[in-house]
């Protein structure tokens, strides 16, 4: 018999039964511990609106209703900022087909954007396809900002008088590191000062560590012509319900009033009445997942202790994603082929969130403790 799970976990041979790419993209005898979904199940207000829209049909297209108002309830509540202005919103199909969007209207092809590895993947690729030249201010050795790093890239990106954006992820993913108040109006100092344009992927706010406040890019001075993007997506687990917002700083409204009306029709109506739902009234579970992360982080921290302690782990404020240094192994660059291939355990490549990756690995803490334990039992026993 399973062993019920602690707090609002799923137990695994239920969460095996899912058909997301979680669960799909690896064999059956593989334990998936790599990408951002969590093992809950929905929060209660988000299947009574889900339920309540297919029942009556409402299933055409999505208008947004509600998105942006729910939002500005949820960030003066849970984060005392009022700033944020319905009227200078826009519905985007998600996070990074939003950022594409905000970076498309604030530079051009051949434009450079600055982003801080190791960073969440994706925003490789999509600069790739957009045609935006990557450079890189890396995070310093303490995982937050490196100021004089940014301000290098800065003047490099703007060379030529070329324009240039800076693509910035808070809470950080991979590392959970939450911004302060101060780093960010520094950010935005240095930016203004540079004359380059600010997009920040804001999608983790909702999850970070208990007692730890988030502090929106928009909310600091000197950031009045940032553009920022937000989802319901990893705080309450709706990936397949695919809406978020794109919020524009008061400087920045008339690049937003220029977004393609063609974005908005991507938008999912089913994703936005969910998205609705969880940010106006999921508070509760919410709280209830974020404890239990929380619990999760301390429960790892103890594990690699006891079985691991050559990896380095520490515990980040935000996210339910775990950054472990694995270098000291001796497993290489790629120590999540070697736990894969050995352990039957999947984590996220570290080499994939750019320089700074090599010989790490991200692991999802978003589990049931069991599935944590035996995650690293099998770390462990892949090196005997």
């Amino acid at each position: 018999m399973t062993t019920p799970p602690q707090g609002p976990w799923v137990p695994l041979d239920r969460a095996r039964q899912r058909t997301s790419i979680k669960w799909r993209l690896y064999p059956a005898d593989v334990l998936p511990v790599w990408v951002a979904e969590m093992d809950v199940d929905p929060a209660g207000p988000v299947v009574t609106a889900i339920d309540a829209a297919v029942r009556a049909g409402d299933l055409g297209y999505a208008t947004g209703a509600g998105y942006a108002e729910a939002v500005a309830g949820f960030a003066a509540e849970r984060w005392g900022w009022d700033g944020l202005d319905p009227a200078r919103t826009a519905i985007v199909p998600d996070v990074m087909l939003g950022a594409v969007e905000m970076l498309k209207l604030v530079t051009g092809p051949g434009d450079t954007v600055v982003i801080n590895p190791p960073v969440y993947p994706p925003f490789y690729g999509f600069l790739r396809n957009l045609g935006r030249p990557v450079r890189e201010a890396p995070l310093g050795s303490d995982g937050r900002l490196d100021l004089d790093a940014l301000a290098g890239a800065f003047t490099a990106a703007r060379a030529g008088g070329r324009r240039a954006a800076y693509l910035l992820c808070s809470p950080h993913n991979p590392t959970g590191t939450v911004h302060t108040a101060d780093e960010l109006a520094a950010v935005a100092e240095l930016t203004g000062r540079h004359g380059v344009r600010v997009v920040v992927d804001e999608i983790h706010a909702p999850m970070t560590a208990s007692g730890v406040t988030f502090v929106p890019y928009l909310s600091v001075p000197g950031a009045d012509d940032g553009l920022t993007l937000i989802s319901g997506s990893k705080g309450w687990n709706l990936a397949g319900l695919k809406a978020a917002l794109a919020v524009a700083g008061p400087a920045a409204a008339a690049d937003l009033a220029r977004l393609p009306e063609e974005v908005g029709h991507g938008v999912n109506h089913l994703g936005v009445i969910a998205h609705t739902a969880a940010f106006r009234d999921g508070g509760d579970w919410l709280d209830t997942v974020r404890s239990a992360v929380d619990a999760n982080r301390r429960l790892l921290a103890d594990l690699l202790a006891a079985q691991l302690p050559q990896v380095r782990y520490p515990p980040g404020k935000a996210t339910f994603l775990a950054w472990l240094d694995c270098r000291a192994l001796g497993l290489g660059d790629d120590p999540a082929a070697a736990f894969l291939d050995r352990g039957r355990v999947a984590l996220s490549a570290g080499g994939d969130f750019g320089s700074g990756g090599a010989g790490h690995a991200r692991l999802n803490l978003a589990a049931a403790p069991e599935t944590i334990t035996e995650a690293v039992r099998r770390m462990a026993a892949s090196l005997g």
